[in-house]
């Protein structure tokens, strides 16, 4: 199993080089590959923390997993979890599950006792009901591609 080097920080602590990284793998993911037009820049990211999963592919040091964490009261009243990926050329692997885990287990130390709102592609809800988090809306769409919120 390929591991991956942890990089977690606020917006403001990330370097213009880590950011474009973070940038590309958004817009290959949830732009290009999933071809949803949506504003993914979206004035959100100044207020998340950011955990970037660096590991090496083709011998290259190459971000391959992301996700963004927010505050309680930022998005929602819990904290909550959001922008998750892996990058297409690393699935397989067991990357999405140690991000996963580690958003997480980060999110858990920086807001203890408080629970984490996500808003699921719906197709995922049995793979994030593997990690505790249990719906607790209607199916809606969001951005052309039916979600469900759920809770941890």
């Amino acid at each position: 199993m390929m591991t991956l080097e942890w990089q977690w920080a606020a917006f403001g602590q990330l370097d213009g080089a880590s950011w474009y990284e973070v940038l590309r793998a958004r817009q290959d993911v949830f732009v290009l590959e999933q071809q949803c037009l949506y504003p993914d820049i979206d004035g959100a990211d100044p207020l998340a923390y950011h955990l970037l999963g660096w590991g090496e592919m083709d011998g290259q040091r190459r971000l391959l997993a992301y996700l963004r964490c927010f505050a309680p009261g930022e998005k929602y009243a819990e904290a909550s979890l959001g922008r998750v990926l892996t990058v297409q050329a690393a699935r397989g692997a067991g990357l999405g599950k140690q991000l996963l885990a580690e958003g997480i287990r980060r999110t858990e130390l920086l807001f203890p006792q408080c629970a984490i709102r996500i808003s699921a592609q719906e197709h995922l809800q049995a793979y994030y009901g593997s990690f505790g988090f249990l719906p607790v809306s209607d199916i809606y769409m969001e951005d052309g591609i039916p979600h469900i919120e759920m809770l941890r």
